[in-house]
Order: structure tokens, then C-alpha cells, then sequence
């Protein structure tokens, strides 16, 4: 195997050895677009940045130092169709850390790996030493890696809420978006309206909170959801999204005029299948999603909810910095709104 390092970076980018260099050193004339994507594909190839070793006496304090860990399989993540999520975030930490001197690990963990004996956290540098580092996390993580975590760092959640005593969480206001989306159908004229999401390996708290925004809303509007309508929950999960999918086209053909989707990805997917199963959209059903995610050019313009990743990754790595100064403090739970982005997914019904 070739040796890892900076000029596989800048090759695979596009860039200068130079220009991905002073990524790692947070300097100023680096934008946090392009130290996401350095970040990135360090985190894809497990290239760790080593410091220029200092002598101490000339050293006159440790930096802080951010891990940042996302919970995924290289594929899934960097998977083509969208943009990743994962690497707005990453906008937002970097542009945060290159103004406070901050340095950033970047690091891939599969879903699979349930301890941090495992080899997948051995080798992070700023783990193990455990030196003036705070963690923060993208994407669910098993309840136990969580629980190790919590005992030895200082701990920040993003885009997801996870349910500790000790773990500060930035997020979207998953109710103030599935509301829009819901207020849009209705307002377009829709009424029966379904609920698709789908089963993950690691439970997604996020899946469940923009569950239980929907059906608050529709019981505030006072409109029914039949329990059919709701697809990838209990107990109508299904355990493959071919499978999923197919469910959704009979409810629609049943009666269902229009989907509010959990996430883009999950419309994406779900605008494909009913599409081979003889369903136009927006013209036999409507369909939302929820992130406001880069398609691709083959994939419709989506009414979806716009998540401001970048606001969150900035606001993140701030509550990091201060829960590593005050560590023990009350747990905060920060809520950013996104925006209601119209596309050319959702019509009145039978249009």
C-alpha cells in the first residue's frame, strides 16, 4: 500500500501540498470549505496530522484540540447523489477553530464498532493521550461508545440528540421544520398525508423526534393519520427499503396524497420507487424531505426544510470549547431553525 499523507490529499483534491499543509495549521488564508474537504478525505484515507515536535521550554501552552467523530462507513459517507452533511459541519467547526487556534481531528468510525478498546479509536492520537481534547460527535453513536466517552472527554452532539446526562447537543428545531412542511401540504390542499422513514442500524433520534413533531402537528390541525400511513416506525418498520417503498406505493394508490419524508435521502429514494411503480410525483403524490442537501442532477428539486449545517458545526465547536473550560455543568440543548425551501415535489392532490 502507498504511504498515506499529505500529497495523497492535495492529489485527490486538486490542491497543493502547501495549501493542505496550512489546513492543518488553521491558517488564515485557508477558506473552512476547503479545510472541510481536506478534513474529509484525511478522515477517509485515516491520515492523522502529527504536530512539528516543540521543545517544551519553548512551548508556552498546550492547544486545544477538537476530535471530531463521525459515526459511518467510508462508502455510505462519501457515497455520490448529494453532498454530505458531514462536510457542512465540518465548515462551520473549521471556520470556528481557525479563529481560535484550535486543531482538528477528523475521524470515520463504522457503526459496528461498539468500544473504544476497538483499533478504530486506538489509533486517534488525541484519544488515547487524552491532551486538552474535547469530542465532538456527527451522526448516532452506540449507547456504550457514548457512555466510555462521557467518562473521559468533554462531549458535543451534532445534528443528532442523544439522551445523557452529560452531553451538550446543537441541533435543527426538528418541530418548527416538520411543521412548515406539513403547513405547506395543507395549504397546497392535501389532507391525508403519510409518514416515510427507515430503519437504521444505530438507532436515529432525530428519525423519531421529526416523527413525533408530524404527528403533533396533524393532531393540532386536527387531520388523522392512519396507522398504515406511517412507514418505518413501529410497528410498521419495515426491514428493507425495497420493501418500504413498495408499502408506500400501495398506501398511496389507497388513498395517501402526500409523504413528509424524515430526511432528503430517504425522499430521494422513496420519489425512484414509486416513480418504477408507475407514480408520477408531484403529480400523483407529493413528497418532503428534511435537510436541504445538494442533489444531483438527476434527482428533482425538493421541497424540503434547509438545515443550517454550517451555523450548527460553528455553534457546536463553541459549546465544546465552553464545556471544556466548565465541564460538569447542566447539560444545554441549542435548537437553530431551518427554512422551508420550495421545489417541484409537491402540487395539489390529483394535479
Amino acid at each position: 500500500m502507498s504511504e498515506v499523507n499529505q500529497q495523497t490529499i492535495a492529489d485527490r483534491l486538486g490542491l497543493s501540498r502547501a495549501t493542505v499543509s496550512r489546513c492543518f495549521t488553521n491558517h488564515a488564508g485557508i477558506s473552512p470549505v476547503t479545510r472541510a474537504k481536506v478534513f474529509q478525505i484525511a478522515a477517509e484515507i485515516g491520515y492523522t496530522h502529527m504536530e512539528t515536535r516543540v521543545p517544551l521550554a519553548k512551548r508556552s501552552k498546550k492547544p486545544r484540540r477538537f476530535n471530531v467523530l463521525i459515526c459511518s462507513d467510508t462508502e455510505e459517507y462519501f457515497r455520490g447523489g448529494y453532498e454530505s452533511p458531514g462536510e457542512q459541519i465540518l465548515a462551520g467547526v473549521s471556520e470556528y477553530a481557525q479563529r481560535h487556534d484550535t486543531k482538528v481531528d477528523v475521524n470515520l468510525i463504522p457503526p459496528d464498532v461498539f468500544d473504544l478498546d476497538d483499533p478504530a479509536f486506538q489509533k486517534i492520537e488525541g484519544l488515547v493521550k487524552r491532551e486538552g481534547s474535547g469530542v465532538l460527535l456527527i451522526y448516532p453513536f452506540p449507547t456504550k461508545v457514548i457512555d466510555q466517552l462521557a467518562l473521559r472527554f468533554p462531549l458535543v452532539s451534532l445534528v443528532d440528540q442523544l439522551e445523557h446526562h452529560s452531553i451538550d447537543c446543537v441541533d435543527v428545531d426538528h418541530n418548527d421544520g416538520i411543521s412548515a412542511v406539513v403547513d405547506h401540504l395543507v395549504a397546497a390542499g392535501h389532507r391525508r398525508i403519510g409518514f416515510y422513514t427507515k430503519d437504521y442500524r444505530i438507532e436515529a433520534s432525530w428519525s423519531y423526534r421529526r416523527y413525533s413533531a408530524f404527528i403533533e402537528r396533524m393532531a393540532r390541525l386536527k387531520l388523522k393519520v392512519q396507522p398504515r400511513d406511517i412507514i418505518g416506525m413501529f410497528p410498521n418498520a419495515s426491514s428493507s427499503v425495497a420493501g418500504s417503498i413498495e408499502e408506500a406505493a400501495v398506501r398511496t394508490k389507497q388513498g395517501v396524497t402526500a409523504w413528509v419524508c424524515a430526511a432528503d435521502h430517504q425522499a430521494f429514494d422513496l420519489i425512484r420507487g414509486l416513480e418504477a411503480a408507475g407514480l408520477k410525483v408531484p403529480r400523483d403524490v407529493s413528497v418532503t424531505g428534511f435537510d436541504g442537501i445538494d442533489r444531483d442532477e438527476q434527482s428533482p428539486i425538493l421541497t424540503t426544510i434547509q438545515i443550517p449545517f454550517r451555523e450548527i458545526g460553528m455553534t457546536g465547536a463553541e459549546r465544546l470549547a465552553a464545556r471544556m473550560r466548565k465541564r460538569f455543568h447542566g447539560k444545554q440543548h441549542v435548537y437553530i431553525s431551518g427554512k422551508l425551501q420550495e421545489g417541484k415535489t409537491v402540487a395539489p392532490p390529483g394535479a
